[in-house]
């Protein structure tokens, strides 16, 4: 009886892509007809496949030439960052020397940190202007502590440290000292 059952169970399964019933073939159980595109849809697949290639091989060429500009335009990022505290040492030098502003030394350094300026200029970095009484600014400052005060909350009270953008991008945060909020200047 098992026999039987298989046999019949083999003649009712579709084999090659026809029907048993009718011998037709049917798209549904993949017949030649529909595997084979025709010519003309053979060239649009093709010419489809070619523009496509086209534009992903145009679009990885504007993206490395983008991502070369970018990276020669901050390459430089690193050495900037470890020089800006040398630079800042400099100044409290100058600070310091200001006392004495006509000797030798005073203009000497004068004259370096006019170079330091230009150099700094040319490579694009910028200062940012910061002073005390402006409004405190999460992309532009870091509020280094917070001090009661009378201004209002987030006021800059003291700078503690310059801060410097490169070509528009953020190279240092200003480190500033802000009034503190209400709560904290009755406690």
């Amino acid at each position: 009886m098992s026999e039987k059952t298989n046999e019949t169970d083999v003649e009712q399964q579709p084999t090659g892509g026809t029907c048993p019933e009718t011998e037709c073939e049917c798209p549904e159980t993949g017949s030649a007809e529909a595997a084979e595109p025709t010519p003309e849809e053979e060239i649009t697949k093709w010419r489809d496949l070619a523009m496509r290639t086209a534009a992903e091989y145009d679009n990885y060429r504007k993206r490395t030439v983008k991502d070369r500009e970018e990276f020669s335009k901050y390459a430089n990022r690193g050495l900037l960052e470890e020089l800006l505290p040398v630079i800042d040492n400099f100044e409290m030098g100058m600070t310091m020397a200001g006392n004495e502003q006509g000797s030798m030394i005073y203009i000497g350094m004068n004259m370096v940190q006019k170079q330091l300026q230009d150099f700094l200029a040319g490579q694009g970095v910028e200062p940012i202007a910061c002073e005390p009484g402006q409004m405190f600014d999460h992309n532009l400052h870091e509020a280094i502590m917070s001090e009661p005060s009378g201004h209002p909350e987030g006021t800059i009270l003291r700078i503690i440290r310059k801060g410097y953008n490169l070509r528009g991008r953020l190279l240092r945060p200003v480190n500033v000292v802000t009034a503190a909020p209400a709560e904290e200047q009755q406690a």
